[in-house]
C-alpha cells in the first residue's frame, strides 16, 4: 500500500548550509493567512460612448469553491468521541463543533458557549449556550444536547480514550434550555482548556441515543460543513453548511484526499491536482518558495515528536537502557540534516508555549555514555529490537526513524524498522499489554488544549495504559501518578506550574521515551487559495478559505 520513501535523509554539506541560511530568513517570518481578504469586485470603468452603445462588461468567471486537501494519512473514524488523532480531529472540526475554541494565539474564547464562569475553587462549571443553533439533522441545540454528549463521554460502558479531559466531572446538570452547570469531584484547573478538545464535541442527541457504545455512522454536529461522502483510504468529502449560525463559509465543499508519501504530495500541488499539501518536505520548501503559483505556509507546533518505549518488554523495563538510547541518538543532527532545520531539539515531554512547561534537559549525544550505560545494564554489545513508525503521519517520519536506527547501530543496538499504514499503526500499538507487539514506537502528541495535564497525564499515568488510555509505553511510576494527580487537583496555577516541573524532571530521569524533537508545521497551497489558517495545534482550518 505505502510508495517507496523517494527522499534521501541526509544532504550533503553545500546544499546544508544553503538551507540553513535559507531557514534563518525565513522562519522568524512565518507566513500568514490572517492578512488575506476577499478581493473587492471589479467593475466597468465608464467610458465617453452614449449610454446605449456602451458595451457590457464580461461577467467575471465564477471560480469553483471546491477546495482539495492533500493529507498524509485517512480519518479513522467519523464518531469524534471515538477519535484518537489530530488528521481526524481536523476534519471533524469543521463539522462538529466543541462548547469552547483555543485560538491560534493560544487564547480561549467562545464557541457553541457564549461565556462561562467558574468558582473560585475550580469545582464548578457555568456555561451559557449560544441560542438559535440547529444540528445537521435539524434537532434544536440546548442544554439538553450538551447534557447528552457528556453523559455519553463520561458513560464507563462507552470506549472513549479521551475521557480523562472530562473524567473528574461528577454531574451534569440543565439549569434552563441554555445553561449547563458541571461540577467536579474535586478542583480540576483543566477542565475549562479541556473544552476546546474536539473530543467534547457537541453532537446530536438524535444521533448519539441511536449509537451509544458504538461510532456513529456519520457525524452530525452544528458546524459549518457537513458530512457528504467518506472513501476510507482514499478521499473525506464535506460540504457546505448553508444555515450554519456563525459566519457562512464561501466554499462550497472542501475534500480531503489521503496521500502518504510526502514528494507524491508535492507533486500533487504543484501540478495543481490539489490546491492545499501538508507536511512539505523542507528540502523542496525553496523551489515551492521561488513558483508565484504556489504558497508555503508555516507555523510553530505545540506537537513533540518522540520514540516510545514499551516498559513491559526486554530491555526496556531498564532505565539505563533507555537513557543509553537517549544519548545515542544524535537530535541536534537530525533536526538540522533530516528536518532542515524545521523544529526545535526537545528539552522536555512538552514542548515551549504549554502552562506548565519547563525546560529540564536535552540528553546530548555521546556514544561513550551511551555504551557504558548499556554495559551496566548488561548489554556491552548492545541487542536487538524493533521500531514501528507510521508513514506520512508526521513530518519525515520515515527518514527520522531511519536515522535513530543509524544511530543505534553505532552503539550496538540493531532496530529493524517496521513501517505501518496509520490506519492499522495506532490501533495496534493502542492495544492492551498481553496483545502489542511493540518494543519502540513512534508518536507525536501536541499538548492541543494548551494545558500541562493534557500533554502528561494520559501518556504517563499508570491508569491510562491502553485501552483505556494512551500510555503505549505502559510506563508505570507511583511517585509520578502522585504528581499528575495533584497538578490536576488544584486550583492554584503557581502550585500547579511546581508540580509539573517536578513531574517533568522525573519524566526525564527515568526516559520512558527517547526525547526527539517539537514539529514546525510547513503546508503548501496554490497561489489562489486565501484564508487558509495553520493552527499550532496541527489542524489546517478551512472554514473561512476561498479560492481566487
Amino acid at each position: 500500500m505505502m510508495k517507496e520513501i523517494r527522499r534521501k535523509s541526509i544532504l550533503g554539506f553545500v546544499v546544508l548550509l544553503a538551507l540553513g541560511f535559507f531557514f534563518y530568513l525565513t522562519m522568524g517570518l512565518m507566513e500568514s493567512s490572517f492578512a488575506q481578504t476577499k478581493p473587492a469586485e471589479v467593475k466597468a470603468k465608464p467610458t465617453e460612448k452614449p449610454k446605449s452603445a456602451i458595451a457590457k462588461p464580461k461577467p467575471k468567471p465564477t471560480v469553483p469553491q471546491k477546495l482539495i486537501i492533500a493529507s498524509g494519512t485517512d480519518a479513522l473514524t467519523m464518531d469524534t468521541h471515538f477519535a484518537l488523532d489530530a488528521p481526524t480531529f481536523t476534519i471533524l472540526d469543521h463539522m462538529v463543533e466543541s462548547l469552547l475554541e483555543l485560538t491560534p494565539k493560544g487564547e480561549i474564547v467562545p464557541r457553541l458557549a457564549e461565556k462561562w464562569e467558574v468558582s473560585s475553587d475550580a469545582t464548578e462549571f457555568t456555561l451559557k449556550l449560544r441560542k438559535g443553533i440547529n444540528f445537521h439533522d435539524g434537532t434544536p441545540f440546548n442544554a439538553e444536547a450538551v447534557k447528552v454528549t457528556f453523559d455519553r463521554l463520561l458513560d464507563p460502558k462507552v470506549a472513549i480514550r479521551y475521557r480523562f479531559l472530562v473524567a473528574p466531572i461528577s454531574t451534569v446538570t440543565v439549569v434552563d434550555d441554555y445553561t449547563v452547570k458541571m461540577k467536579t469531584k474535586a478542583p480540576f484547573a483543566a477542565l475549562v482548556s479541556n473544552l476546546t478538545h474536539q473530543a467534547t464535541g457537541i453532537q446530536s442527541p438524535a444521533s448519539l441515543k441511536a449509537s451509544w457504545d458504538k461510532a456513529v455512522a456519520k457525524p452530525v454536529g452544528t458546524g459549518s460543513f457537513m458530512f457528504k461522502e467518506w472513501v476510507p483510504g482514499n478521499k473525506f468529502v464535506m460540504a457546505r453548511n448553508d444555515n450554519y449560525w456563525g459566519k457562512k463559509p464561501l466554499l462550497e465543499e472542501v475534500t480531503w484526499r489521503v496521500i502518504p508519501d510526502e514528494a507524491s504530495r508535492v507533486v500533487a500541488l504543484e501540478t495543481g491536482e490539489v490546491q492545499v499539501a501538508v507536511r512539505i518536505p523542507p528540502f523542496d520548501i525553496p523551489r515551492l518558495k521561488a513558483d508565484k503559483n504556489l504558497v508555503v505556509l508555516s507555523a510553530a507546533s505545540v506537537r513533540t515528536i518522540y520514540l516510545g518505549f514499551n516498559a513491559l518488554k526486554e530491555p526496556f523495563q531498564d532505565k539505563r537502557v533507555r537513557q543509553a538510547i537517549n544519548y545515542a541518538v544524535n537530535k541536534e543532527a537530525i533536526v538540522k540534516h533530516v528536518l532542515g532545520g524545521v523544529g526545535r531539539v526537545s528539552d522536555a515531554a512538552v514542548s515551549p508555549g504549554i502552562f506548565g512547561y519547563a525546560p529540564i534537559k536535552t540528553y546530548e549525544y555521546n556514544i561513550e555514555k551511551a555504551k557504558a550505560l548499556l554495559a551496566e545494564a548488561g548489554f556491552p554489545k548492545g541487542f536487538e529490537t524493533t521500531l514501528h513508525p507510521a508513514v506520512g503521519r508526521y513530518y519525515m517520519d520515515a527518514s527520522v526513524c531511519t536515522a535513530v536506527a543509524a544511530d543505534l547501530l553505532k552503539v550496538g543496538i540493531k532496530a529493524d524498522i517496521k513501517m505501518m499504514e496509520w490506519g492499522t499503526y495506532l490501533p495496534s500499538i493502542l492495544r492492551e499489554k498481553d496483545q502489542v507487539e511493540h518494543k519502540i514506537y513512534m508518536l507525536g502528541w501536541g499538548c492541543v488544549t494548551g494545558d500541562a495535564d493534557y500533554g502528561l497525564y494520559t501518556l504517563f499515568h499508570s491508569g491510562e495504559w491502553p485501552k483505556k488510555g494512551m500510555n503505549a509505553s505502559f510506563y508505570k511510576n507511583e511517585k509520578l501518578d502522585q504528581l499528575l494527580d495533584a497538578a490536576r487537583s488544584t486550583a492554584n496555577p503557581e502550585e500547579r506550574k511546581k508540580l509539573y516541573k517536578e513531574a517533568l524532571t522525573l519524566i526525564n530521569e527515568e526516559a520512558p521515551w527517547l526525547f526527539l524533537h517539537s514539529e514546525v508545521q510547513m503546508v503548501g497551497t496554490r497561489a489562489n487559495v486565501k484564508g487558509i489558517i495553520v493552527h499550532p495545534t496541527e489542524r489546517v482550518i478551512a472554514k473561512e478559505a476561498w479560492i481566487e
